[in-house]
């Protein structure tokens, strides 16, 4: 929106970076304020990062701090990996939303309230014991705002409720904070007119306009800001959550393979977005199943890879263990298909929309006997996309199940992706078993390189077979109580995951060779371990960092990698699982920095670890 002829003229600063909190109660629209502004900050050519945290309450009560909603924007000019440890700018719509985040906006920031709702009620149930706001003019630059009252006044005349009206002012913020930050809103407004239409229409773009008025005509913001697009490499971008892209993810690998993709799975938080998405591409042939549990979902997976179909199943953490007994009659079986478990932060149900790295250990030990497969871990939530394509190739050439974990940090999070050329995406031409002329067709023969049984497709001529949970003669597939026998096919399956290392690519260190201090992480981590590190060099330390993607079978050249350096450490997001594997599979003395609050970890926790540890 141009600036008017009657607004008074205004400065602006150019700035390198700014991290914005919105936070409000649950009902305060704040996801979605978020969402909107950084889809408006992806098309200004920033790049951007973003973190989404949420209560697991459907609907706490109002104005409490179990209620309090927040997402956070970190978008700059430069390349970033993280959502900023610190924000800049607090948009608090109510007390609690202040108590619950303002503690967390950098010293001198910038707190934005809507003053109509911090009342003596509001600050009572929010457990404020007197106002806060003498002592936030003095901390921070505290900008009081009547957004209820402004947006009341923006849509005087509609015909809408009270409430329907109070329900528009996350959009007058907006407006602000897209004039206060130099942001297009035509994406915005087209979007409002795909969703809403007649009076509510009209009420979400008359206060997100109003909103944009106020921020420019307002003696409260003597100053707007440019942050100027960032260079980085030319393409097509898009802004794309972690579940969205391993939704797409899925998808396209129907396309490269030229087979029908088939999920079926039971509805879960952080998980369930994944379903949502690739049931919307019908289209491309996807079918999907909602069962009614998650026993059910895993086991319609395995029928449709039984069928001939790229099955999938997705789920998290107290799901994926409800699935488990299943994976293992899919790893006997040795059919392909992928399961997708997006951790989050539990035991039990938990903390379901915070995130962790707490379910490792289960996917690669959590079957009963010896049922190994292989495990692979998103890192970003663009990286979702290519893991996805990465799990089914591993899968069917393989003939084995494979586990994709995410996390909630990156299923929710969103960050500018380069659309990648179809050209560029590597296809695969599925081989399935012919029936043979002379003799017996044998189920459980092998490939001699890959140690993968062949996949026939039931009820083709010639090809008929047993299929089942109980232990399988080497080659034929029959029933097997022979003891050596069993003993062989566990064995045959265990060098066939095992022998995949031989396919990864070699780890690839980011800094220095060998030398002092080398930084190992997984899944989520990488946007905070990458930032650490980078400033870690900048100071002039000399650290380095790995980041594993392969997590059963590890890359081949991980061991050597490893004893290159003085000292290991390890962030997780749990209690150590990677770190017990690496010290008993490698004998290295891997040093821990374990958080389990539900919360990624902050740069600033990880460069008091690296320097605590180089300088020991």
């Amino acid at each position: 929106m141009p600036a008017t002829d009657s607004a008074p003229h205004k400065n602006s600063e150019q700035l390198e970076s700014v991290a914005i909190r919105f936070a409000g109660d649950s009902g305060d629209g704040m996801q979605l304020t978020g969402t909107k502004f950084t889809d408006e900050t992806a098309l200004a050519g920033n790049d951007l990062s973003t973190f989404p945290d949420f209560p697991a309450e459907i609907r706490a009560p109002a104005g409490t701090m179990a209620g309090v909603s927040g997402f956070q924007i970190h978008f700059s000019s430069r390349d970033i990996h993280t959502p900023a440890d610190r924000p800049d700018v607090l948009i608090a719509f109510n007390p609690a939303a202040l108590r619950a985040n303002v503690d967390d906006v950098r010293p001198g920031g910038t707190v934005i309230i809507n003053i109509d709702s911090f009342n003596e009620k509001a600050l009572k149930r929010a457990g404020y014991e007197g106002d806060p706001l003498p002592d936030l003019r003095e901390r921070y630059n505290l900008v009081e705002i009547p957004f209820t009252t402004l947006n009341r006044e923006a849509l005087q005349g509609l015909d809408l409720s009270s409430r329907d009206i109070d329900r528009c002012k996350n959009f007058f913020a907006l407006g602000v904070l897209c004039w206060l930050y130099g942001r297009p809103m035509d994406a915005t407004e087209r979007w409002l007119a795909g969703k809403f239409k007649d009076q509510v229409l009209e009420g979400n773009i008359r206060t997100l306009r109003a909103g944009y008025a106020f921020g420019e005509t307002t003696e409260l913001f003597p100053t707007s800001f440019i942050v100027p697009s960032a260079k980085i490499e030319s393409g097509t971008y898009r802004n794309i959550t972690g579940n969205q892209a391993l939704a797409w993810g899925l998808v396209a690998a129907g396309v490269q393979m030229d087979r029908e993709v088939f999920l079926g799975a039971y509805p879960i938080t952080p998980a369930s977005d994944v379903l949502h998405e690739v049931a919307r591409f019908r289209h491309f042939g996807v079918k999907t199943f909602q069962a009614e549990d998650e026993i059910a979902a895993v086991s319609s997976t395995i029928g449709a890879a039984f069928a001939g179909n790229l099955a999938v199943t997705v789920s998290s953490g107290p799901g994926f263990i409800l699935k488990q007994e299943a994976l293992g009659l899919a790893v006997m079986t040795e059919l392909p298909l992928v399961a997708i478990n997006v951790q989050r932060a539990g035991p039990s149900t938990g903390s379901p929309t915070k995130t962790e790295q707490g379910d490792l250990l289960a996917a690669l030990y959590g079957r009963h006997s010896q049922s190994p497969l292989p495990i692979i871990a998103a890192s970003t939530p663009g990286d979702c996309f290519h893991t996805a394509l990465e799990a089914f190739r591993i899968a069917v050439k393989y003939m084995t199940p494979v586990v994709i974990l995410s996390d909630g940090y990156i299923a929710n999070s969103a960050e500018p992706w380069l659309i990648p050329d179809v050209d560029s995406l590597e296809r695969t031409e599925i081989q399935f078993a012919n029936p043979i002329d002379i003799g017996e067709f044998l189920p459980y023969s092998r490939d001699p390189e890959t140690g993968a049984r062949p996949w026939a497709i039931p009820g083709t001529p010639g090809l008929e077979h047993r299929i089942g949970g109980l232990t399988k003669a080497d080659g034929s597939g029959n029933v097997s109580y022979e003891a050596d026998n069993h003993g062989k096919m566990i064995q045959l399956r265990k060098d066939k995951i095992e022998g995949i290392a031989a396919d990864l690519p070699p780890v690839e260190v980011d800094g220095p060779d060998s030398g002092e201090l080398l930084v190992v992480g997984w899944g989520g981590t990488k946007g905070s371990i990458t930032a650490a590190c980078e400033r870690a060099r900048e100071q002039g330390m000399s650290v380095s960092q790995i980041h594993l993607r392969h997590l059963n079978p590890f890359p081949s050249n991980l061991g050597e990698v490893l004893g290159r350096f003085s000292k290991v450490l390890l962030p997780e997001l749990s209690d150590g699982h990677l770190a017990m594997l690496l010290r008993s599979k490698y004998l290295v003395d891997v040093q821990m920095l374990n958080k389990i609050e539900g919360q990624p970890f902050k740069i600033s926790e990880l460069m008091d670890a690296i320097t605590e540890l180089y300088n020991r």
